[in-house]
């Protein structure tokens, strides 16, 4: 029973959990812009997390550590969600968004290459060839009209797709360039609050800052606190701790699928013969640059 909780039940938790975050912001914008609506998620998330780590009595890093941190909340965080949200309320489905921000291990190992000197296999370029391709197709066939219950997106929704790509791609590998071992409270603490300032910024300065607190926006702010800040988080930790750093990589190719799974049964979001056979391509790419090969 320990091994099948450990080897499936705890993974597909996480990327369950993990993929939820998509869904949820597709039910709480209609209902606060989205640097507004992430700001008060962060905040909301950083009183629970100092409540966590005064209980757990956390050693906090050093100042040099605090700066590391704070550029990868920056990345990871800010302009990954920042990207998502603008994204999702600009009409892409979020299914879309989620097999575009899922290249991000084929980004990382290009940008691992660049910046690290890393190597990288023949599998790995072709996993990246493959993910592009398919991402391709599926924009292509959103983008040629409303073929499907969800309908076309605007093209400048890219943009923010593309930024939040970027952003999450950037991040670690500066992460991994300039990691600190730090407690994971305490760094997801920095991570959170670097974040949080940088929406604080977009919603005092571009938006209104009007929220509707309709029971749905309640709804989908707890789940997002506490189901994917937070509680995603910690199983990561969890799995890592345990040694499967290598498996909570490979893990990350199962969200796309995953939510549009779940768009699908919330939005009716749906996908044409040729966006699905792109997601396919896609997640084979993914596959083949994250999933060690076995040796032997």
């Amino acid at each position: 029973m320990r091994s099948i909780l450990h080897s499936f039940l705890i993974p597909a938790l996480f990327v369950w959990l993990w993929s939820t975050g998509f869904i949820g912001a597709k039910y709480g914008l209609p209902y606060a812009e989205p640097f507004t609506l992430l700001l008060i998620r962060m905040l909301l998330t950083l009183a629970l997390l100092a409540g966590l780590a005064w209980w757990l009595r956390v050693r906090w890093p050093e100042w040099r550590s605090v700066g590391h941190l704070a550029v990868t909340g920056v990345l990871v965080h800010g302009c990954y969600l920042g990207g998502v949200y603008y994204a999702i309320q600009g009409g892409m489905p979020s299914g879309v968004v989620s097999l575009i921000v899922g290249l991000q291990p084929l980004l990382t190992g290009v940008a691992a290459v660049v910046v690290l000197r890393e190597g990288i296999a023949a599998r790995q370029w072709l996993g990246l060839l493959l993910g592009l391709v398919g991402v391709a197709l599926v924009i292509a066939e959103k983008l040629g009209g409303p073929t499907s219950a969800a309908g076309s997106f605007p093209l400048w929704t890219l943009a923010w797709a593309a930024l939040a790509l970027v952003g999450i791609s950037l991040g670690t590998v500066y992460q991994k360039r300039f990691g600190t071992h730090v407690e994971l409270v305490p760094g997801t603490i920095i991570q959170y609050g670097a974040a949080a300032a940088l929406f604080a910024v977009g919603a005092f300065g571009w938006e209104t800052r009007a929220v509707e607190w309709h029971l749905q926006l309640q709804l989908s702010m707890a789940w997002l606190v506490l189901g994917v800040s937070i509680g995603a988080i910690l199983l990561l930790m969890w799995l890592i701790r345990r040694g499967a750093a290598n498996q909570v990589a490979s893990l990350f190719y199962l969200v796309p699928p995953v939510t549009a799974l779940q768009a699908y049964w919330a939005f009716d979001e749906r996908l044409g013969l040729l966006a699905m056979a792109g997601g396919a391509l896609s997640i084979t790419g993914v596959a083949l640059v994250v999933v060690p090969r076995k040796s032997g």
